[in-house]
């Protein structure tokens, strides 16, 4: 195993961890943003390192994937640290990128659709579409709120919990149904468990998006 292979699994392993963990314990609390520090360290290294083997097989989607999780965490990160936002260069750079994902998904899918066999590295055009319309969708929220010059209240802390949320269920998936799911031994694969993480992760992220836009639990509390 490389190193790079080994920081990929590794730091992939405890961000998911760190990723429960902050699903579970209270939010605001200084426990709660210790944990974000680290699963914002620990994403951010897994998706590089998932960036660099992507480049060597190479796999043109998981390149996509990698930076959008970067965008994800970092960006979610940004919207936890202080009530208001404010805008900064940081911001500028985000919506580069995620525009850029935006344009590769659309890319890669029309060279998946148009080649003989449907497929680019192995893939429809379908993951490419997706991932590539989901990174526009959140470029469109963050141009919105570099026109208003920064976001506060409800509306932060849903973004903070939607991106941190998915950039959780990427994680996820890449552990327990990706290439992750070859560590666990084959009788668990068979039982098909190792694909519920990732649905309840989504509901969660539902649930709790709702909450904080819908009900009155958020009155100024704290990330």
């Amino acid at each position: 195993m490389t190193l790079i292979m080994f920081l990929h699994i590794s730091m992939g392993t405890i961000a998911v961890l760190a990723g429960a963990a902050a699903l579970i314990v209270r939010k605001g609390s200084r426990v709660h943003r210790g944990i974000g520090n680290v699963f914002l360290i620990t994403m951010t290294i897994m998706s590089a390192a998932g960036i660099y083997l992507a480049l060597v097989l190479p796999m043109a989607i998981s390149v996509l994937v990698g930076a959008f999780t970067i965008y994800l965490v970092i960006t979610s990160w940004m919207a936890a640290r202080q009530n208001d936002e404010r805008i900064n260069l940081i911001h500028y750079v985000a919506l580069v990128v995620t525009l850029g994902v935006a344009a590769g998904g659309l890319w890669f899918g029309l060279e998946a659709q148009n080649s003989p066999d449907g497929l680019k590295d192995g893939l429809p055009a379908f993951p490419h579409y997706f991932f590539g319309a989901l990174a526009l969708l959140a470029a469109l929220g963050d141009a919105v709120m570099i026109a208003r010059r920064g976001i506060a209240g409800k509306q932060r802390i849903a973004r903070h919990l939607w991106r941190m949320c998915f950039a959780y269920f990427i994680a996820a998936g890449s552990l327990f149904t990706g290439p992750g799911a070859t560590a666990f031994p084959e009788a668990i694969r068979d039982t098909g468990i190792l694909s519920a993480p990732e649905p309840i992760i989504l509901l969660v992220m539902l649930f709790w998006v709702i909450r904080v836009l819908a009900t009155k639990w958020y009155e100024g509390k704290p990330v």
